[in-house]
């Protein structure tokens, strides 16, 4: 898979590393409120470079760009995409996110509340059942009390890879994710993103250094949802109310209505 734009790249390279561990030490924000924002792959480079070097980029094994492969559930009516379509404040999703670099795989469930917040539950898992929920896996689902009705109901419905970089604005504190080459996979179809960048500003609720620079070059939070929106554009037969605009504006995709 390709890697960021060769400006990026050498913008990024620039930056002080840090390590995992020291990126979760200072903001893990497995609660948070999370800002999405589509951005054309050419203007990525000079946003990133006015955050001054107040931040630093995980590195790991001297690499700062790694590949993530997600595969998302869901029941046979799709009741976790219906949820997100007709916005029901209290809703979820199920993954397994598998970070091919590291081999390390992760059983995940993200709740979302009336107020935007996203919390999210993780488990490991084993890389060879990143398609499939194992016994141990639904009971961890189960655990989950958003998640108990239909946690012996889900199956593979979407996967999605792409690339991750991530940074740490320590005095947010804050973690920004800008997510390139990104693909979509169900059903026997698969679809690209484009030239177009998905950045991410993960907060404990207040906007950062960064949600302020991508308002001040005219950027505003887009309702995007990696799941959502991939499923949408692979199958024009669902409704896609809440990412038509999305769809239409930043794709160039015009989904048929079901």
């Amino acid at each position: 898979m390709p890697a960021p734009t060769d400006q990026l790249a050498d913008l990024l390279a620039d930056l002080e590393p840090v390590g995992i561990d020291d990126l979760i030490a200072a903001a893990d924000l497995q609660n948070r409120k999370d800002r999405k924002y589509l951005i054309a792959e050419s203007d990525v480079p000079k946003l990133v470079s006015r955050l001054d070097r107040c931040c630093r980029i995980l590195t790991i094994d001297r690499r700062n760009t790694f590949t993530y492969r997600s595969t998302y559930f869901d029941t046979a009516d799709l009741d976790l995409y219906l949820d997100a379509a007709h916005r029901r404040p209290s809703r979820f999703k199920v993954r397994t996110r598998h970070y091919l670099d590291s081999d390390l795989c992760m059983l995940e469930v993200k709740t979302r509340h009336r107020r935007g917040h996203t919390v999210k539950h993780r488990e490991v898992c084993n890389p060879v059942e990143e398609q499939a929920l194992t016994d141990d896996g639904r009971r961890f689902v189960d655990s989950i009390q958003e998640a108990q009705p239909v946690a012996d109901q889900l199956r593979p419905s979407l996967t999605t890879v792409y690339q991750r970089t991530t940074l740490l604005l320590d005095h947010d504190p804050a973690r920004v994710t800008i997510d390139t080459n990104l693909r979509w996979r169900a059903n026997g179809s698969e679809l690209g993103i484009g030239p177009v960048v998905l950045v991410e500003t993960k907060t404990t609720g207040r906007p950062c250094t960064f949600d302020r620079i991508l308002w001040q070059s005219g950027h505003r939070p887009t309702a995007i949802s990696k799941y959502c929106t991939g499923l949408a554009a692979l199958d024009p037969a669902l409704p896609a109310n809440k990412w038509n605009r999305v769809l239409r504006k930043h794709l160039g995709w015009y989904p048929r209505r079901g």
